[in-house]
């Protein structure tokens, strides 16, 4: 269960940056989570409450941002959803995705806090 890892990765960074802005307590923390990263979000909002017990975050929310994948197909030189994760196809005209522009993503966007 990688999720575990990653949770306790989102708690020390949120942990640092709360601590520099000198918060008192953090509320939530918001994380933008693509449907490509190989991250389960029940298992993550799992391990983020084990990896908050006994911190400073203890009893704060993770709030996820769910990206869907997006492709670009250089045949209709535009951005296109993904319609199915076994095909990375363009749904207008089925030409192979020559890039995926967005849905990789596992980022903390920012935190919640009280001064």
């Amino acid at each position: 269960m990688h999720e575990l890892s990653i949770a306790m990765s989102i708690v020390e960074i949120a942990e640092r940056e709360a601590e520099r802005c000198h918060a008192d307590r953090v509320i939530a923390v918001n994380v933008r989570l693509g449907s490509l990263s190989g991250v389960v979000k029940d298992a993550l909002l799992f391990s983020y409450q084990v990896a908050c017990e006994n911190t400073p975050l203890a009893g704060s929310q993770l709030l996820i941002e769910e990206v869907p994948a997006v492709i670009f197909c250089s045949h209709c030189n535009a951005q296109r959803p993904v319609r199915s994760m076994e095909w990375f196809r363009c749904p207008e005209c089925d030409s192979l995705a020559s890039e995926i522009v967005q849905g990789k993503e596992l980022q903390v966007i920012s935190l919640e806090v009280e001064p």
